[in-house]
C-alpha cells in the first residue's frame, strides 16, 4: 500500500502552541519502522511503500482556491487577521508545508484510483475555504485533490468522476462543504461534535451533529445510519468513483479539543466500518489522518497508527479490479 508523508516540512511553533506538530514525525517514524519490518498486520504481510509527496502547484491549488488568496499565501501578504484565523504565522516553510500537504493527498488519490486504498499521514485540512484559511488549515487538500482527479479522469477517460468526502474528524468540515456547496458531483458527509469548532457551520450534503460526551455505541450507530443514507443518495445519481476519508483521531476520549468520548477500540471499529463499506461498494479510498490533539501525543499517534494498519488490511482484501467509476 502506498503511503505519503510531508512531515519533513514541519513548522517551528511557539512553546505551548495547541497544534501537535510533532505527531507527524512520530507517525511517519512508526510507519517507516513497520515498512522495514514487512508485515503491518498479523493477518497478512502487507508491504508499505512510503513516499514524500511533491508540492502542489499554483495551478492545482487554483482548482479549489481563489487566485488572490493563493497569491497572498505564497507572497506573504496575508493580513495579521488572516494569519490569526489560520493559526500559524506566515513563513516560507509554512507555504511549502501547505503545498506538500495538498500534494500528499493528490498522490494518495491517484494511488487509490489505481490500487483501491492509499493513505497520507497528514492532511484533512477541511477548514480552508476557497478564499481563506482557518483552524490550522491553509489550503484544502481534499478539495484540490478531488477537483484534480475529476479533471484527470475526464482528460484520460472522457467520463465524470463522482467523489464522496467522508469527514469523521470531530470538527465539521466547513471549508469543504462551502467549496462544494453547489457542486452535485461531490457529496460531502460530515459527522462531528455539534457544539465544537467551527461554531458557525456550513451545510454539508449530510451533516450528523453529535452531543458532547458521545461514546462508542451511539457514535457507531449514527455512523451506520449516515453511511447507508449517503450511499442511498449517491445511488440516486451515480455511485462515486472515489472517496476521501478523513479519519480524525480527535473524537478520542483523551483529546483536548474533541469533547467526545470514543475509546481507542471504538475509533478502530469506526475505521473498519468505513473501509468495509467502501470495499463492499468497490469505491476506492484515499485516507487522511486529519485532527488529533491528545493530552498525550503518543495516544494520538497510536490511534493514527491503528488507522494505517486497518487501511493496509483493507488494501490486502481489496478486489483486484476496483470499480473506479
Amino acid at each position: 500500500m502506498r503511503v505519503y508523508s510531508n512531515d519533513r516540512f514541519s513548522l517551528a511553533l511557539p512553546a505551548g502552541h495547541r497544534f501537535p506538530m510533532s505527531k507527524y514525525q512520530l507517525l511517519r517514524e512508526r510507519v517507516q519502522a513497520r515498512a522495514a519490518e514487512g508485515p503491518v498486520v498479523d493477518a497478512a504481510a502487507v508491504p508499505l511503500r512510503l513516499f514524500e509527496a511533491e508540492a502542489a502547484t499554483d495551478g492545482e491549488l487554483a482548482l479549489a482556491h481563489d487566485p488572490d488568496y493563493i497569491t497572498a499565501v505564497v507572497e506573504g501578504t496575508l493580513s495579521v487577521a488572516a494569519q490569526r484565523e489560520i493559526g500559524f504565522p506566515w513563513s516560507e516553510r509554512m507555504v511549502e508545508r501547505s503545498r506538500r500537504s495538498v500534494g500528499a493527498t493528490i498522490a494518495a488519490a491517484r494511488a487509490a484510483l489505481a490500487d483501491g486504498v492509499a493513505l497520507q499521514l497528514g492532511g484533512g485540512t477541511h477548514h480552508a475555504h476557497a478564499h481563506k484559511g482557518s483552524g490550522f488549515c491553509v489550503f484544502n487538500d481534499v478539495a484540490v485533490a478531488a477537483r484534480l482527479m475529476q479533471a484527470e479522469v475526464h482528460r484520460l477517460q472522457r467520463r465524470l468522476l463522482r467523489v464522496w468526502v467522508i469527514d469523521l474528524d470531530v470538527h465539521q468540515g466547513n471549508g469543504t462543504a462551502a467549496i462544494f456547496r453547489d457542486d452535485p458531483t461531490v457529496f460531502t458527509l460530515s459527522m462531528h461534535g455539534a457544539r465544537n469548532f467551527p461554531f458557525r457551520k456550513e451545510a454539508s450534503d449530510l451533516d450528523v451533529d453529535l452531543p458532547d460526551g458521545c461514546t462508542d455505541a451511539p457514535y457507531l450507530a449514527a455512523l451506520d445510519v449516515a453511511l447507508a443514507e449517503a450511499w442511498r443518495r449517491q445511488q440516486l445519481a451515480e455511485p462515486p468513483g472515489l472517496a476521501f476519508y478523513l479519519a480524525g483521531a480527535d473524537p478520542h476520549q483523551d483529546d483536548r479539543l474533541g469533547r467526545l468520548k470514543l475509546s481507542t477500540e471504538g475509533l478502530a471499529e469506526r475505521d473498519r466500518r468505513v473501509l468495509r463499506a467502501l470495499r463492499g461498494w468497490r469505491v476506492p479510498v484515499a485516507l487522511s489522518m486529519a485532527g488529533g490533539y491528545g493530552h498525550n501525543t503518543e495516544t494520538t499517534v497510536a490511534v493514527h497508527e491503528r488507522t494505517v494498519a486497518l487501511a493496509a488490511e483493507a488494501w490486502s482484501d481489496w478486489p483486484k479490479a476496483p470499480n473506479t467509476g
